[in-house]
């Protein structure tokens, strides 16, 4: 085996010993407990686990997803407006956003959107 190759090794690993022991022995590594603390989307995670949670900010947030989805429903009608005679393309995207609004009406009229009571 050759005998330079033993040799690299083995400076490549007191190398790197010695920068680990460096590393954890300096003045530097003091550990901020704020900065080491995940944030997690502007709620403290140290503080109580059982905080009060909006449900109706949960009802927003579902009402939004269903909306987008919707709209990734209605997304492709542009693409095949070639494909098809263009009196059934109208009137199946009006049939379909006529739908959205509805569903937007009734949420509306409910008081769903509302976010102060």
């Amino acid at each position: 085996m050759n005998i330079s190759l033993i040799y690299m090794f083995m400076i490549s690993s007191v190398t790197v010993s010695l920068t680990l022991f460096i590393m954890m022995t300096s003045k530097k590594m003091i550990i901020d407990k704020q900065k080491a603390s995940p944030f997690e989307c502007g709620f403290n995670p140290m503080s109580n686990k059982r905080l009060p949670f909006s449900i109706h900010f949960f009802l927003i947030a579902v009402l939004f997803l269903i909306f987008d989805i919707e709209i990734i429903i209605i997304m492709p009608m542009i693409f095949s407006l070639k494909f098809v005679m263009l009196k059934v393309w109208m009137m199946s995207s009006y049939l379909i956003i006529m739908t959205l609004l509805a569903g937007l009406y009734n949420e509306w009229f409910q008081g769903m959107l509302k976010w102060t009571n």
